[in-house]
Order: structure tokens, then C-alpha cells, then sequence
């Protein structure tokens, strides 16, 4: 059965579940998005069908599955705003804001609210999505799934039984997309450097990404063995990865997810102390 999920915040990435739940067959009509700009909401309206509203209690009341999507910033103001009506109807929250830990969330909302934290990440806007997620202990089996069956609908997903993880996931996926992003620049820029023209530079660097990707993905092989298969002793690709060993590219990455994940916790602990018992 079917249940009626409300987003507040209306923005990218609840756009992207709202599109991802309709086209693993969700009826619009048990969706709603909230958001304080009319315009925006009607023009989702126009393209999901969905219910809208500019006021989130009343998307609250309707749904039975909450989905906070607003911007850090604003989530204390907005889950101290439906409190009130969470409590009453017992309804599910899942947040998908960066670094606000379950601790405040349940403050805000109360105590016994059942909590999922989630750390999706921006390839979720294309259906590709790695999102981790975490549940307070007044999350039921039952609840898990909604939680999932939602998230899913962009991507993949997984479990933590530890909230601590989630900032390694930030670290990850959430901040990893980045990283291949900054890897095609440079080899599309040297690339450039060495001749091609900067379209055949963009295609190839896309289309090697891609393909490499489906190809650890399909492969039940390890990466280092594919890696492996396409390194010939004395080839052109032994001599490329020479230069990166020798550059200490495992250092490297581990340096940089290092360093995402203290920040990550760092903002986490601020955003905690600033708001918790207040």
C-alpha cells in the first residue's frame, strides 16, 4: 500500500525523488511539496501532478511520510514548525541535510519520533544516486523499507548501524563526485595540451569515465585485477600509472577523504553545540 509522502523544500534534489517515486509507478496524488515560493511549486505541479503547498503543516498533516528537504540552515526552524503534528500522527522524518545528526533532529521534533538521517549525493538527479542511511532506534523494520523504497528510486542505497559512518560516506560519495569531476578536467586539459581539440577531449574523457565505471560495475572482477588486465608489461598504460604511483596517488585520495571527513564531523559538532538544548 501506498503512502502519502510530503517533501518540505521543493528544491533539486526532492524534485529528483518525486520524479524517481512516479517512475517506479507512485501516484502523484499521494505526493506533496511544500515550499515558501508559489511559482516553483506550481510549475512542479505542472510537471509532476502532484499536491503543493506553500504552508508545511499542512503537507505535514497530509502525509505520513515527512521528507526534510530544506537547507541546513533552516532545518531546526522548519521540524520545530511540524513538531506538533509528527507527534501526533507518529509519522516517519527522514533528512536528507548535510551534518545534522539524529540528536538535534529528535530534539526538535521529540524524542520518540522514528529519524532517518541520509547522505544521498547530486548524481541522485540523474538516477544514479549512492545514498547511505542511518535510523534512530524508533525506527521500525516497516519504516526501514518506506525509507528505502524513497531513496532507492534514485539509486542505490545503504545501511549504517553507525551515524559516525555517515561522515565517512560525505567524504565519499557525497563529496566524491567532485573528485572524478576535477580528474576529467585534468586529463581533458592535458589532452588538450597534447593535441586533440577540446570537443574530442570531452567526449573521450566522458565516455572512458562511463565506461569504466559499467565496466567495474558489471565485472565481478576486483578493480585492481581490471585494472591489471589492461597494463601490459613495457605498454603505454604501465608507463601513465608509473607517473601517478610515483606521485603517491593513494596518499593522495586518502589525504582528501581524510580531510572531507573531519570536516565533515567538525560541522556536524557546530551545528550541534550551536543549536542543541537552545
Amino acid at each position: 500500500m501506498q503512502q502519502n509522502i510530503a517533501f518540505l523544500g521543493a528544491g533539486n534534489m526532492a524534485q529528483a525523488f518525486i520524479g524517481g517515486l512516479i517512475a517506479n509507478g507512485w501516484n502523484p496524488k499521494q505526493l506533496w511539496a511544500t515550499g515558501p515560493h508559489l511559482e516553483k511549486l506550481q510549475i512542479i505541479q505542472k510537471q509532476f501532478g502532484l499536491n503543493i503547498s506553500e504552508n508545511n503543516q499542512i503537507g505535514t498533516q497530509a502525509a505520513d511520510i515527512i521528507v526534510l528537504a530544506v537547507k541546513p540552515a533552516l532545518l531546526k526552524t522548519v521540524a520545530m514548525e511540524i513538531a506538533a503534528i509528527v507527534q501526533k500522527k507518529q509519522s516517519l522524518v527522514i533528512s536528507v541535510a548535510t551534518g545534522v545528526r539524529l540528536i538535534d533532529l529528535q530534539h526538535w521534533v521529540r524524542n520518540d519520533t522514528a529519524i532517518v538521517r541520509c547522505m544521498p549525493n547530486t548524481p541522485a538527479l540523474v538516477r544514479c544516486g549512492a545514498t547511505a542511511l542511518c535510523a534512530n532506534l524508533n525506527v521500525s523494520s516497516e519504516q526501514k523499507n518506506s525509507a528505502e523504497t524513497i531513496l532507492r528510486s534514485v539509486g542505490i542505497t545503504i545501511w549504517l548501524n553507525d551515524e559516525d559512518q555517515l561522515d565517512i560516506v560525505t567524504a565519499l560519495s557525497g563529496s566524491g563526485p567532485a573528485y572524478f569531476f576535477r580528474m576529467m578536467e585534468a586529463l581533458e586539459q592535458a589532452a588538450t595540451q597534447l593535441g586533440l581539440t577540446a570537443e574530442m577531449a570531452h567526449s573521450l574523457t566522458l565516455h572512458t569515465a562511463l565506461g569504466a565505471a559499467r565496466m567495474a560495475l558489471e565485472s565481478k572482477e576486483s578493480l585492481a585485477t581490471l585494472r591489471q588486465q589492461i597494463t601490459s608489461p613495457g605498454g603505454t598504460t604501465e608507463q601513465a600509472l608509473k607517473v601517478l604511483n610515483d606521485g603517491d596517488i593513494a596518499t593522495l585520495f586518502a589525504n582528501a577523504l581524510r580531510a572531507a571527513q573531519q570536516r565533515a564531523h567538525e560541522l556536524g559538532k557546530l551545528f550541534g553545540e550551536k543549536n542543541h538544548h537552545v
